[in-house]
């Protein structure tokens, strides 16, 4: 079973995410880090825990969530991996930078798409996408523990929050696709399945069933 480590940053506090075997090689999706200190605790996880980053991976290419991508490449040679859909959203990314007075260096190597329903294995463990768009055009979920019988780990991006759900005024979101997305795709996983967002703690699927006024008609 993968590990899960978690780190929150960049000035909107989003959560980048490391799952690692027993192995040590390791997944990286959503690398937020902005500030050259965040870099550096980043690498410095990376090297006490004796990792070996295998995999560069977006949920989404909304520009909290890509910041990272060029260091992660230089730094360990690794190709990103986001759904083709999304392409156009990596591509903006510096602008809507430069927009929110956050500028950057953008990614610009060599692309991998990822296909929906499909699966990514990291040694012995899988990754299984799920599409799940509306907050962007090309979202994406990515489930762990399913093809095992294990209890689900879902790192969702900006999809879904606790207690609440992603935004979809921005270029390429749409509420209707996005509440789709939700009720069609991850209300299907288990009620115990744990839900990893793009910010903010960690949930359940249960608890945004019953509690989560966008999902329950209470907002």
């Amino acid at each position: 079973m993968l590990t899960v480590k978690a780190f929150s940053f960049n000035p909107v506090e989003e959560n980048t995410y490391v799952l690692y075997n027993e192995k040590r090689g390791c997944c990286i999706i959503d690398p937020g880090f902005y500030f050259p200190e965040e870099r550096e605790k980043f690498k410095r996880f990376i090297e006490e825990n004796n990792l070996q980053p295998i995999l560069l991976l977006n949920t989404h290419c909304h520009l909290d969530h890509v910041f990272g991508n060029k260091f992660v490449h230089d730094t360990w040679g690794l190709p990103l991996h986001i759904h083709e859909k999304e392409k156009q959203m990596l591509d903006f990314a510096p602008a809507s930078g430069q927009m929110w007075q956050l500028p950057f260096e953008n990614y610009e190597g060599e692309l991998i798409f990822i296909k929906e329903n499909s699966t990514i294995e990291i040694g012995n463990d899988a990754l299984e996408v799920r599409f799940t768009p509306g907050h962007s055009p090309g979202g994406v979920c990515l489930a762990i523990g399913e093809s095992a019988g294990a209890v689900p780990e879902l790192f969702v991006g900006d999809t879904l929050f606790a207690g609440s759900i992603g935004r979809t005024d921005l270029p390429g979101g749409d509420m209707t696709t996005l509440l789709a997305s939700i009720r069609s795709v991850l209300f299907r996983f288990p009620d115990d399945s744990r839900v990893f967002s793009g910010h903010g703690p960690v949930t359940t699927i249960g608890e945004e069933k019953r509690t989560n006024p966008f999902l329950t008609g209470r907002q």
